[in-house]
């Protein structure tokens, strides 16, 4: 069986020398992926059950919930806000301030529900929203903020969160690129009135797909069940003893079967239990994997800085000293004077077998589908998420040591910037 995964992972990414993320599965991950098929019991159940448990347990939140993605996440999050079961719901035409900076799925439940994106500019040193611009941006339609925690980390959530009871605003915390940083020693993840997280491929665990949405209000929790499985009750058996309601709705409806009681509307956003065993597997060793991406980090930084070459071609984002980062990648802002040369030189790292990815989408105003949508119709510049689009991008950091092979490609090809 292992020379049979050492084979598959051979075969993967053999284009780039420096992937974004290498040998994302170890054997003990693959291994539990098909113990969990040889069972011939892959849908939701129990390796589901018991990683929302272990999953909520580890970063303090009261409920979790697993779903096929952190783009379902983010979608059930926003419609859970706007469910009429809420009270205060979100209804259609409310704004929601949302970072420039931002990825397409955290943007389109948004608009899929019916509510106003409201872009707000980002602070250059955290790559995350603005604090002052969120103030300036607040009216009297305005009843959320949508946060992305980019790449680790985050901005000051403690304050954002009083703006937020202050106005009496819901707040959804998008931290699918952010599982296990910390602010002030507390879990991201744990601020918003719901969170999401993904395990795609690169992030800091991965299931290949899959996500997570976590809350601590029973009601919220409870509505987010019954959505993810098409409003369906009766599709909550392994679980739905535990909520008041289901006995409610049994005495109510004494004509329908209680197995199939549809209490709301609902999508189909459930996970695989192998998913769930894979990414319960990585989470085990997600401090461990932490810890490795930081190494990296640091040997990469200082592979570069410490070249006789190094004369300020590049700029890094530092995390403040409140928080403990779960780094992502690693983003690097080019010099102001090789503006010009960037897409040349994303072009020649590809070459070279230097894997690159812009940081999250740029500025999402300058996405044709925003256009297409009209999300931006005073036509508003956000100059600092322009600027990261222009100067950014980022490269992967590995969860086993980097090699000096790969040290050395890095350091010779991002100094071959100076000669393009």
């Amino acid at each position: 069986m292992k020379q049979k995964i050492s084979k598959i992972n051979l075969l993967i990414n053999k284009k780039y020398k420096y992937q974004l993320l290498e040998n994302g599965f170890n054997d003990s991950d693959i291994l539990i992926g098909k113990k969990v098929l040889e069972s011939k019991r892959i849908t939701m159940a129990q390796y589901t059950r018991n990683f929302e448990n272990e999953f909520a347990k580890k970063i303090k939140a009261k409920h979790a919930l697993m779903v096929n993605s952190g783009s379902s996440a983010n979608l059930l999050a926003v419609f859970a806000a706007g469910n009429p079961l809420k009270k205060n719901h979100l209804k259609k035409g409310d704004e929601v301030l949302v970072p420039a900076l931002c990825w397409s799925t955290s943007i389109w439940p948004l608009v899929q529900f019916g509510l106003k994106p409201v872009f707000v500019d980002i602070n250059i040193n955290t790559l995350n929203i603005n604090i002052d611009e969120i103030k300036k941006k607040i009216t009297k339609k305005t009843k959320a903020i949508l946060l992305i925690n980019v790449l680790g980390i985050c901005s000051d959530l403690f304050q954002i969160k009083k703006i937020a009871k202050k106005h009496k605003l819901i707040v959804i915390e998008d931290n699918c690129e952010s599982l296990g940083s910390k602010l002030k020693n507390k879990y991201l993840g744990t601020f918003g009135n719901y969170s999401t997280f993904s395990f795609y491929y690169s992030h800091q665990i991965t299931s290949g797909e899959g996500g997570m949405i976590t809350c601590d209000n029973d009601k919220d929790y409870e509505i987010l069940f019954s959505l993810r499985s098409h409003g369906w009750f009766g599709g909550t058996r392994f679980y739905s003893r535990k909520f008041k309601s289901y006995n409610r709705y049994a005495k109510k409806y004494p004509k329908l079967d209680p197995r199939y009681i549809f209490s709301n509307s609902g999508f189909n956003l459930r996970p695989t239990d192998i998913q769930a065993a894979i990414a319960h597997n990585q989470f085990k060793r997600l401090d461990k994997l932490k810890k490795m991406r930081n190494i990296n980090r640091n040997l990469i930084l200082n592979k570069i800085k410490s070249s006789r070459k190094w004369n300020n071609q590049f700029s890094f984002i530092e995390q403040d000293k409140n928080i403990n980062p779960s780094w992502m990648g690693l983003v690097i802002l080019i010099n102001e004077k090789f503006r010009n040369k960037k897409n040349i030189f994303i072009n020649f790292l590809d070459q070279r077998g230097v894997e690159t990815r812009p940081i999250i989408s740029g500025s999402f105003v300058n996405q044709p589908a925003a256009k297409l949508y009209k999300l931006n119709k005073k036509n508003e510049k956000f100059p600092i998420a322009q600027k990261v689009q222009d100067l950014g991008f980022l490269i992967g950091l590995h969860t086993s040591l980097i090699s000096r092979r790969n040290l050395k490609l890095i350091h010779d090809s991002f100094y071959e910037i100076d000669k393009l």
